[in-house]
């Protein structure tokens, strides 16, 4: 299978209310798109298959939830060979939301979310330092997210 899927008119069009509102309902979706609901009940089974749409989830606001620090830190690894050891141990710690590995400088790049500082320092320090493997990190404080979307279909 293809990495990426050719999408015709329809499938973006079904993918952008979706993705707006994951809990719109399908007829709703259908008049939106001039179809059936059964067309796209179908639709999105495929895209499921495929591997286009994962997952249905809520997302939650991190501050109304009492988390008002989010901060990324570049990871530095001793050897790149343990990268795969470390994302075992990174994902033991539920404050960090994402990781990627990536290229330049850093190994990993998380993004971490905590209630304050106090404890952004608690989670770097006695979590994250502490893991066999990684050598140093460096720490950037988001001051705000201006903003967060998904990827265009244009």
């Amino acid at each position: 299978m293809e990495d990426s899927m050719h999408l015709d008119n329809l499938d973006k069009k079904i993918l952008s209310l979706i993705t707006k509102n994951a809990r719109i309902p399908y007829l709703e979706v259908a008049r939106e798109c001039n179809v059936s609901g059964a067309a796209i009940h179908q639709r999105i089974q495929r895209l499921i298959k495929v591997g286009i749409i994962s997952g249905s989830e809520f997302t939650l606001d991190p501050k109304k939830i009492g988390f008002h620090t989010c901060a990324y830190v570049g990871i530095f690894l001793d050897n790149a060979g343990l990268y795969p050891e470390v994302v075992e141990q990174l994902k033991k710690i539920p404050e960090i939301t994402q990781c990627h590995y990536i290229t330049g400088g850093y190994s990993i790049f998380i993004k971490i979310y905590t209630k304050n500082n106090e404890d952004l320092k608690h989670v770097l320090v006695e979590k994250l330092q502490s893991i066999a493997g990684v050598s140093r990190t460096e720490t950037f404080i988001s001051l705000e997210e201006s903003f967060s979307r998904q990827i265009p279909l244009e």
